[in-house]
């Protein structure tokens, strides 16, 4: 975006900006708030302290204070965040799967040893072992509207065991190591507290393989569809003995079962072959899935608590992870989410929450900017964005049932002009 974008949308940005004021002692501090989150949403190639403060005619000194050492509460700018997030999630209108968590994470190549967690460690950004961070958070998915919820560091154990260099950057003594599906656990009971409530969620197998995870959401009551590893021992009813879920279930049952199709625009419709079975697991029961792609001939794995709903809508639920990972493509790209450049843990819990709240003001604006750009002008202000794609997970034809779930992709606000829907990318 340019400064011209941003004013067109001033009004509209500035209030909700004013919403977080209360976090805020001095006044002063707040104007570098504005500044910061204006800074985020410019056209700069990075999108760290230093080119925001130049853009914004700040001394980088001074913002680098407001970020570090400023006296203003972070915590509370969070929870303002998701309760501002909780209410325009329940103005929105009903939707077949109802409101939707996604719990993944995402990480960030870094040079040095000296940001909060770093290590070398799998990094998904570059899909191999490298020098990075990770962070974990909570995204959320209702209808056409998304939106990324939470951050949260992952300390690594290196870390965690050395508190010298843990002070050293600023990291409090009760900040340890905590698996991550636990920082998980964590921010959903924080999202919880600050009134927001998902009917379904839906996770990846770093977090469906962590059975007290699935247990713990269990005996809260809340449905969920988790990716699982093909070795998760699972009990089929009637067997004795635990099993391989790749033995309890095999990819030839699938390949045998119905197949679904999830429609995309700039791709060719993902078919998938699916079956299912119920389970035990750790004495709860489960219904185990195993899907296979047409084309590709990908096998996943998911279990799910919701016994009673159908396999349709249960890889409808299930599919809806893509939302996740295109919130993470416009954050990054967009609103500098892991464009952190620094030695300090407020510093960089600081940044996340900052970089959340600019994409929450994104995702509430993006419904009202649709169907105001005219045709021709596809993708002005959004690099590399593409038209706004439904997406329709169903049966094939000849299957007898179709469950259509309609799908949208929160994106930077450009300047907007009477017409067409503006562009979105394809989630799936």
């Amino acid at each position: 975006m340019t400064d011209q974008d941003i004013a067109q949308l001033g009004p509209a940005f500035a209030g909700f900006l004013r919403h977080f004021r209360p976090c805020f002692l001095q006044q002063r501090t707040a104007a570098h708030f504005d500044s910061y989150c204006r800074g985020l949403l410019a056209d700069l190639p990075r999108k760290s302290v230093e080119p925001i403060a130049l853009a914004c005619g700040t001394a980088v000194r001074t913002l680098q204070e407001f970020l570090t050492t400023a006296s203003w509460d972070h915590a509370q700018a969070r929870d303002r965040l998701q309760r501002r997030l909780a209410d325009h999630l329940d103005s929105l209108p009903a939707d077949p799967l109802g409101t939707v968590g996604v719990i993944d994470e995402t990480s960030s190549l870094k040079q040095g040893d000296q940001t909060p967690g770093v290590q070398r460690q799998y990094l998904g950004c570059a899909g191999k072992v490298a020098n990075g961070i990770i962070t974990v958070h909570v995204g959320v998915a209702r209808g056409r509207f998304q939106a990324l919820l939470d951050a949260e560091l992952y300390l690594p154990k290196s870390w965690s065991q050395d508190r010298e260099r843990c002070r050293q950057a600023g990291i409090p003594d009760e900040v340890r190591y905590q698996a991550k599906w636990r920082i998980a656990l964590d921010q959903l009971l924080r999202l919880n507290h600050n009134g927001v409530r998902f009917d379904r969620l839906t996770f990846d197998e770093g977090y469906g393989g962590k059975v007290p995870f699935l247990t713990v959401l269990g005996l809260a009551g809340q449905r969920f569809v988790a990716e699982v590893p093909v070795s998760l021992p699972v009990r089929a009813e009637g067997a004795s003995g635990w099993r391989r879920a790749d033995a309890a279930l095999t990819a030839g049952d699938a390949r045998r079962g119905r197949c679904y199709r999830i429609r995309r625009q700039t791709l060719p419709d993902a078919r998938w072959r699916a079956a299912s079975r119920p389970v035990l697991l750790r004495g709860r029961a489960y219904t185990l899935v195993a899907a296979v792609n047409e084309v590709t001939a990908e096998v996943k794995y998911f279990v799910t608590n919701a016994t009673d709903q159908p396999l349709a809508r249960v890889l409808a639920v299930a599919f809806r992870r893509a939302t996740v990972e295109h919130s993470f493509r416009v954050a990054k790209t967009e609103a500098g989410l892991t464009h952190y450049e620094g030695r300090q843990y407020v510093g960089l819990v600081r940044h996340l929450i900052l970089a959340l709240t600019v994409m929450a003001f994104v995702s509430i604006h993006t419904d009202r900017l649709r169907g105001e750009k005219p045709a021709g002008d596809d993708g002005a202000g959004v690099p590399g964005a593409e038209r706004a794609v439904r997406d329709a997970l169903s049966p094939s034809p000849g299957d007898g049932r179709v469950l259509s779930c309609r799908r949208g992709h929160p994106l930077s606000p450009a300047p907007q002009r009477a017409g067409s829907p503006v562009p979105q990318e394809a989630a799936a």
